[in-house]
């Protein structure tokens, strides 16, 4: 049985990726904060055709929160297939006038929980395995109010890209995926039409299609936008 474990995982990427994966068989071990919303993608991770699905409730903001989940992980699985950062947060703003604190919660929730657990599971992974880290166009270019969010996506594809060199030899894959606009919650109320943004399972299927790729080849870096570009 294949095993895979997926931060943030109960709504927009996240949630599209545990269905991905549980129509190809998977197992697998989702967090996110709401224990109503990891119930539902349970349910329906289930219904999909994943022959396990355990869920545990946590805040990856907090210092403890990626040691707790990695412990839960490892009390279910003994080995791991796929790892997905994806637990992230966008709040808007710009450097000057931000909340004091805001840059530290965003590298604790967006940057250090990927690298605590990521540190947590490579032993699962023995000479095998592939980690996405799900960072974003943001990553790549500052933006007006990308604020602390900005810096702690240039960090994630930082941290991601010396994760790949890092793990070249080991048998391990190291992905980076940099999305543009895709539908999520955080969307809602926007005014932005649907159509104008990508689906969740763009992004899902783009992920799929790294990890089916032979052991020989691996994706490093992925762009993947809207038809009419970023917003």
């Amino acid at each position: 049985m294949r095993n895979a474990v997926i931060t943030g995982g109960s709504q927009g990427i996240g949630a599209a990726v545990a269905m991905k994966l549980a129509q190809q068989g998977f197992a697998l071990a989702i967090c996110a904060r709401n224990e109503t919303d990891l119930q539902k993608i349970a349910s329906e991770a289930r219904a999909a055709g994943s022959p396990a699905v355990h869920v545990f409730s946590v805040d990856l903001s907090m210092p403890d929160g990626a040691g707790r989940f990695a412990a839960f992980v490892r009390s279910h699985f003994q080995q791991l297939d796929i790892l997905v950062n994806n637990a992230g947060l966008f709040l808007p703003g710009q450097l000057r006038d931000e909340p004091q604190g805001q840059l530290v919660m965003m590298l604790q929730l967006n940057v250090i929980s990927a690298y605590d657990l990521t540190r947590e599971m490579i032993p699962l992974m023995g000479n095998k395995g592939h980690i996405f880290n799900m960072c974003s166009v943001a990553s790549l270019k500052a933006y007006p109010n990308g604020g602390s969010y900005s810096i702690s996506k240039y960090a994630l594809l930082g941290f991601s890209d010396n994760l790949r060199e890092e793990l070249k030899t080991s048998g391990i894959r190291v992905t980076a995926l940099c999305p543009g606009a895709t539908h999520s919650r955080s969307w809602e109320g926007s005014g932005v039409h649907e159509d104008r943004i990508m689906a969740a399972s763009d992004i899902a299927d783009t992920l799929w299609s790294a990890y089916t790729l032979s052991a020989n080849a691996v994706v490093e870096t992925v762009i993947i936008r809207p038809q009419l570009g970023d917003l």
